[in-house]
C-alpha cells in the first residue's frame, strides 16, 4: 500500500474540562528554566509560543494515521515541504525505510533538533496508518503486551495552584509516585540550595515515606549546584534527579556521574535521534533515558532507544509517555519501561482525569495505573472533521 498524502497542520488541542478547580489559581513565575540567569525575561518573553503540530499520513485506500508533536511554525514546513515529496509513492508499511530516509533527507540542516520533532509526528502518524490497516493495536506489532499494566506517575508541570494542592490531588487520584519542579538554580547560590531543600523536604512529608518522589531541574542546574544540591537532598531519598544539564553539555554529564556515583540520574527529553542515548548508556552517564516519542524520532526510534538501554542494564521512562496513547502502547509492549509519566499538569486540583483527555482514544490512568485501548493503530477516536475543526488558521 503506497502513501498517497502526508498533511501537516497546526492544531489547537487543549482540554477544556467541565468541573471548576477546588483552589483558585495563582500567579507565579513558574519553576527554574535555563534561563534564570536573565530574570529580566519573564517566560513569557521568551516561550516561542508555538502550538502543537498534527500530521496525517494518508494510504491509497484513504486509511489515514495521525501523528502529533510540537513546535509548530518551522516543524509544519519541514513535513509539508521537504518529507512529503520524498515520501509520497513509498510503500507505507515500510517504517523502518521511510524512518531512516527522513533521517539522512535531513542532515544537511540538522537531523538533532526541529526535523526530529517533524520525523516523530510523520513516523508515529505511519505507525497508527500501519495498526489500522492490519487491523490490530500498535503495541501488538511491537511484540504484544509485556505488562498487565503501566504504573504512573503524576509530574507537577502546573505549579499556578499551589505544589501542595496538586500532590494532595494526585494522591487522591491513587497515584504511588509524583515529580516536582526545582524553583531555583545557580543564581541563587546557597539561598537556592537551602529553599530549593525546603521544597523538598515539604513534599517528602506531605507524600510519605511509601510515594517515590522524584525532582525535575529542566537544564537549569551546573555541575557544582547540581552535586551540593544532591548532597542536600540525601535525606528524603528521591526516586530520581532529572534533566538537570543544558542537554549538549556531555562533559558535564560525565562530571556529574563521577562526583556522584551513588545518586540516580535520568534525563533525555531534550535528545533528539538514538546516537546521544547510545553514546549515554555505553558511558553510564544516566540511569534512566527520557526520550520523548513526540520529539526523539517516534516510536521507530524510541524502539532503538529501548533497545539500547536493555543492553546496559538501563531503564526508560518516556518523558510524558501517559499523556498520549503513543508512549502508552510503547510502554505496554517494552520491557526497558518500567513506569510512565503523566504531566502536561495532569489535571488542576478537583478536576477529574477524563475531563483533561487532549485527544480522545486516549486511555485514562485510574488509581496510578493505565492499560491502552486495544482499537486499531494508536486507537485515536477522532475524525478528520474533528481535526480540522481545531486547526488554527
Amino acid at each position: 500500500m503506497k502513501i498517497a498524502g502526508i498533511r501537516a497542520a497546526v492544531v489547537d488541542l487543549t482540554p477544556r474540562p467541565k468541573t471548576p478547580p477546588r483552589v483558585p489559581r495563582q500567579q507565579v513565575d513558574g519553576f527554574v528554566s535555563p534561563m534564570a540567569r536573565y530574570p529580566q525575561f519573564r517566560r513569557a518573553d521568551w516561550a516561542t509560543g508555538w502550538r502543537r503540530v498534527a500530521c496525517v499520513v494518508t494510504a491509497e485506500d484513504g486509511t489515514w494515521g495521525l501523528g502529533l508533536t510540537v513546535h509548530s511554525a518551522p516543524v509544519e514546513r519541514i513535513i509539508t515541504t521537504h518529507f512529503a515529496p520524498v515520501l509520497v509513492g513509498q510503500d507505507c508499511m515500510a517504517t523502518e525505510k521511510l524512518w531512516d530516509l527522513m533521517r539522512r533527507i535531513s542532515a544537511p540542516y540538522g537531523t538533532a533538533g526541529l526535523a526530529s520533532y517533524a520525523i516523530s509526528a510523520v513516523d508515529n502518524a505511519l505507525w497508527d496508518l500501519k495498526g489500522k490497516l492490519l487491523r490490530r493495536p500498535v503495541y501488538e506489532l511491537l511484540g504484544g503486551p509485556q505488562k498487565e499494566r503501566i504504573p504512573c506517575y503524576a509530574s507537577n508541570t502546573d505549579i499556578s495552584y499551589g505544589t501542595e494542592h496538586s500532590l494532595a490531588w494526585f494522591l487522591e487520584l491513587g497515584f504511588k509516585a509524583v515529580k516536582i519542579f526545582l524553583r531555583y538554580g545557580p543564581e541563587a547560590g546557597i539561598e537556592g540550595i537551602h529553599r530549593d531543600e525546603e521544597l523538598v523536604a515539604r513534599a517528602r512529608e506531605q507524600v510519605g515515606d511509601d510515594v517515590e518522589l522524584m525532582v525535575d531541574a529542566w537544564m537549569s542546574l551546573n555541575v557544582e549546584y547540581t552535586v551540593r544540591l544532591m548532597e542536600a537532598l540525601r535525606p528524603y531519598r528521591i526516586k530520581w534527579l532529572e534533566d538537570y544539564l543544558l542537554p549538549e553539555d556531555l562533559e558535564g554529564y560525565m562530571k556529574v556521574r563521577q562526583r556522584l556515583p551513588w545518586a540516580t540520574l535520568a534525563t533525555g527529553e531534550h535528545w533528539y535521534t538514538i546516537h546521544p542515548f547510545a553514546l549515554a548508556a555505553s558511558q553510564g552517564l544516566v540511569d534512566i533515558l527520557q526520550p520523548d516519542v513526540a520529539w526523539v524520532g517516534g516510536i521507530t526510534a524510541a524502539v532503538r532507544i529501548c533497545h539500547i538501554a536493555e543492553a546496559h542494564g538501563l531503564t526508560v521512562i518516556t518523558h510524558g509517555g501517559m499523556n498520549y496513547p503513543y508512549g502508552q502502547h510503547l510502554a505496554y509492549a517494552m520491557p526497558a519501561i518500567p513506569m510512565g509519566e503523566r504531566s502536561e499538569g495532569v489535571a488542576p486540583p478537583g478536576v477529574p482525569l477524563e475531563e483533561m483527555v487532549a485527544l480522545p482514544g486516549t486511555a485514562v490512568i485510574k488509581n496510578g495505573f493505565v492499560v491502552p485501548t486495544d482499537a486499531p493503530g494508536f486507537g485515536i477516536e477522532i475524525t478528520l472533521d474533528w481535526l480540522e475543526e481545531r486547526a488554527v488558521r
